[in-house]
């Protein structure tokens, strides 16, 4: 009997989960830049993450030092492309 109810729950919330939107349209579609300020925020946590796990003890030096520069790398242009974006949103239009 509590087999049949875990799978019934199961496929319940299988359903729910990946039942399809009827109204695709009216969702909100991300910009670029919300995209860029999400990945933003991601990149900054992996940094931290990657600090912390380096400081205690599960990286070596080489590699720390390499996952390091391509996050930061990876971040500053995230962060350029996000100032680029908003210094045209809020630029004068001439027309």
């Amino acid at each position: 009997m509590t087999t049949i109810a875990c799978g019934l729950l199961l496929i319940g919330a299988f359903l729910y989960v990946f039942w399809p939107e009827k109204n695709v349209e009216a969702q909100h579609q991300k910009t670029r830049l919300e995209f860029l300020r999400e990945r933003r925020e991601v990149l900054f946590d992996n940094l931290r993450d990657l600090n912390f796990e380096y400081r205690s003890g599960k990286y070596p030096e080489e590699d720390y030092a390499s996952q390091r520069a391509m996050l930061e790398n990876e971040a500053a242009e995230t962060v350029a492309e996000i100032d680029l974006l908003e210094s045209d949103a809020f630029a004068p239009q001439h027309g």
